[in-house]
C-alpha cells in the first residue's frame, strides 16, 4: 500500500481526520471506513429519493475504493494481489450499476464486500508492527 497515494485520496473526499499523523495502516482502515460510510449514505439517499445525493455519494464511493486500488503494490505479482485487484474493480463497477439503477441491494452488496476486505485488514494489525 502506497501511502501517499492513500493520504491523497482521503483528502480528497473530504475527510476531516488528522490524517498527517496517521501510520500507513490506519490510512488504509480510514479509506475503508470512508467508503463504508458513504455507501450507508447513499443508501439512505436512495430511500429518500435524493437521486443528486445519491450520485455524488456513490461517485465519492467509488473514489475511496479507487483510492484503496492504486496503493496496491501491483509489482508484488502476488496473486493475493491480483484478487484484491479485480475485487475492487468488481465493487467500482457495481457502485456504478447501483447509482444507474438505483438497486440498494447492490450497495449492500458492495457494502458487504468491503467490510469483508476492512476486517481482514483490521485482523492483521497485532502481527504487523512495520504498519
Amino acid at each position: 500500500m502506497n501511502p501517499m497515494l492513500a493520504l491523497r485520496q482521503y483528502q480528497k473526499v473530504g475527510a476531516q481526520a488528522q490524517v498527517s499523523e496517521a501510520s500507513p495502516y490506519r490510512l488504509v482502515q480510514m479509506l475503508m471506513e470512508g467508503g463504508l460510510d458513504r455507501i450507508a449514505q447513499a443508501k439512505g439517499a436512495m430511500e429518500r429519493n435524493d437521486i443528486p445525493g445519491k450520485g455524488v455519494l456513490i461517485s465519492k464511493a467509488i473514489g475511496i475504493i479507487g483510492g484503496l486500488r492504486e496503493g496496491l503494490d501491483l509489482e508484488n505479482k502476488a496473486e493475493e494481489v491480483e484478487r484484491l485487484d479485480n475485487l475492487y474493480m468488481y465493487m467500482m463497477k457495481r457502485l456504478a450499476e447501483a447509482n444507474i439503477t438505483t438497486d440498494p441491494a447492490i450497495l449492500d452488496e458492495v457494502g458487504d464486500l468491503l467490510r469483508t476486505v476492512k476486517d481482514g485488514w483490521d485482523g492483521i494489525a497485532p502481527a504487523s508492527p512495520q504498519f
